[in-house]
């Protein structure tokens, strides 16, 4: 273990393998270190998209004042002008650079913007990566992190976010495309027989997966279960990181630079209650319970290194279920998509709605803090539907009634975690809502529904709302009526994508000393650092994107070759 290399990356998502891979490519040696037993980190478990203004694919048509204007808009001021234009320098530049080598990404076609009402939005800036086939990585792809179960089709079927979206919104062909999915996966005989897991990465796992492949074929290494211990620094510049492996301490020296990626800090909760507005749960959270503890932030600590945006989080809703076969096995789920669909409605603990339940899913989790600082009476929120609904659409890890009918609901679900009743009155007794609220809560909602306007929080009035209803509601996708009995209820908790504050950093990714200087040769990325956006969300990949972006940068900055392509 012990040695030295010119770069060290502490973190194996996709901000901290493409820094290494770029450090390659500029001729320097690297190793990548990762905490967990499995590489990846969250963004194996994400949609995996990465959202690039002027990426230049495709026919999109974009322009550098289009974006400037979107994010000055939507960050209203709070983000650093210096990486917004390091940002939009580079983002596409990299992009390019990454299929040039052979990592390809495919535009979202129609994709929106998460603010379609600010000025410079622009869709399609949002990119996926391309399918990769998992055994070119040999064993290696099996030391990856799964994809979140709900990015799996029944939990085992690997399908792209195109594929995702059209079955969620039950796009028309919804059925071919299952159909294929499930053709690909029993029609490789040979990798049955060697694993259950789908050969077909995609999504996170397509990114990472080309990612390390690269890294492979430059043989770069990547050791896991090697968590970050200690920084060293001699005469105010970083020279090595004290790691554990197998139960004992090594030092490894950098001789350029040591890039932090090791996620954000969403995973301990000392660090949630001690900087996060609301009183939250870890185990709420969506990203890998192995990591995301705040090690690498704590540790740059010690050099004095300074901290910004720590009070918020990318949020997204989740709601706790246990597993079909074992009770006492609790997850979170994620909530994505499914406050959106038409024939539901969100409400309060006073049985209130408090948000157009159309909104992105980082908006509705910051409704939710807005709304339990107002009332005490969020955190939980509930998800009110009726049969429709029920039949149509999937409810975190409970497939759509039309698939699952309730007679196949484990009973160890009803009740405690999912709720039934033949009366919104008495759906309201189990779930402890006042039961007149509840009523004229669902009564408000049909009225907008007959009127095909949203009064109260304007649901479905945007395009954003729009494109992701279901497309075969008219006249509104976002909205239907929820009057078909029985009702049902389910828990939303306040989950997240991971944490928004860290490290401060500049546009070289560097990571800022509370007096203000660089600190030499410290860099992070991803949720090490706080977000480029500061407390916005601009579309989808506005996690992955960034860290992408600055693991370019910073590897080109230690390099010395900051700039080129």
């Amino acid at each position: 273990m012990n040695g030295e290399y010119d770069v060290v990356v502490i973190g194996s998502g996709a901000g901290g393998l493409l820094a290494a891979l770029r450090a390659a490519e500029n001729g320097l040696s690297v190793v990548v270190l990762e905490k967990a037993a499995l590489y990846g980190g969250t963004t194996a478990t994400s949609g995996g998209a990465i959202w690039v203004p002027c990426h230049g694919l495709g026919d999109h048509e974009d322009s550098r004042e289009q974006a400037e204007s979107y994010l000055n808009h939507v960050t209203g001021g709070e983000a650093h002008g210096e990486r917004l234009t390091a940002y939009l320098d580079h983002a596409p530049e990299m992009v390019g650079w990454m299929q040039s080598l052979g990592i390809g990404w495919d535009m979202l076609e129609g994709y929106p913007d998460y603010f379609t009402e600010a000025p410079g939005t622009v869709p399609g800036r949002a990119l996926a990566p391309a399918e990769v086939d998992g055994k070119l990585l040999g064993e290696d792809y099996l030391n990856m992190r799964l994809p979140f179960g709900a990015f799996m089709l029944l939990g085992r079927y690997s399908m792209g976010l195109d594929q995702a979206f059209s079955l969620s919104a039950r796009l028309p062909g919804w059925q071919r495309v299952a159909a294929g999915i499930f053709a690909k996966y029993w029609l490789d005989p040979l990798w049955r027989l060697r694993t259950k897991r789908d050969r077909r990465a995609t999504m996170g796992n397509a990114a990472i997966a080309a990612l390390r492949l690269a890294l492979k074929q430059r043989g770069v290494p990547v050791m896991l279960e090697t968590p970050l211990r200690r920084i060293e620094a001699q005469d105010g510049r970083v020279t090595g990181v004290e790691v554990e492996r197998e139960g004992a301490l090594a030092r490894i020296g950098v001789g350029k630079g040591l890039v932090l990626a090791a996620g954000g800090f969403e995973q301990s909760q000392h660090l949630r209650d001690e900087n996060l507005p609301v009183s939250t749960s870890a185990e709420w959270s969506l990203t890998p319970r192995s990591g995301n503890t705040g090690d690498a932030l704590i540790a740059a600590d010690a050099l004095g290194a300074d901290r910004e945006f720590m009070a918020n989080c990318w949020w997204a809703p989740s709601t706790m279920l246990p597993s079909f076969d074992d009770p006492e096995d609790i997850q979170p789920q994620q909530m994505f998509f499914d406050h959106r669909h038409p024939h539901s409605l969100v409400v309060n603990g006073l049985g209130e709605r408090f948000l157009n339940e159309s909104c992105s899913y980082d908006e509705f989790g910051k409704a939710m803090i807005a709304d339990q600082q107002r009332t005490g009476a969020n955190l939980p929120c509930w998800l009110i539907f009726d049969a429709t609904y029920r039949d149509k659409y999937g409810c975190g890890s409970i497939m759509p009634g039309s698939i699952m009918p309730d007679r196949r609901i484990p009973a160890h679900f009803w009740d405690r975690w999912f709720y039934r009743a033949p009366s919104l009155a008495e759906l309201a007794d189990k779930i402890g809502l006042p039961v007149d609220a509840l009523e004229a809560s669902v009564a408000q909602m049909n009225k907008a529904v007959a009127a095909d306007r949203d009064e109260a929080f304007g649901r479905g009035a945007s395009a954003y709302d729009r494109f992701f209803g279901d497309q075969s509601v008219a006249p509104n996708p976002s909205m239907g009526p929820v009057a078909a009995p029985p009702f049902y209820a389910i828990r939303i908790e306040l989950g997240d994508l991971g944490t928004k504050g860290g490290l401060k950093v500049d546009g070289d990714a560097r990571v800022i000393s509370t007096s203000g200087e660089a600190i030499e040769g410290l860099y992070a990325v991803g949720n090490c650092a706080a977000s480029p956006f500061a407390n916005c969300y601009p579309g989808s990949g506005g996690t992955i994107g960034p860290a992408m972006v600055f693991g370019y940068v910073a590897a080109d900055h230690i390099a010395g070759t900051s700039g080129s392509a």
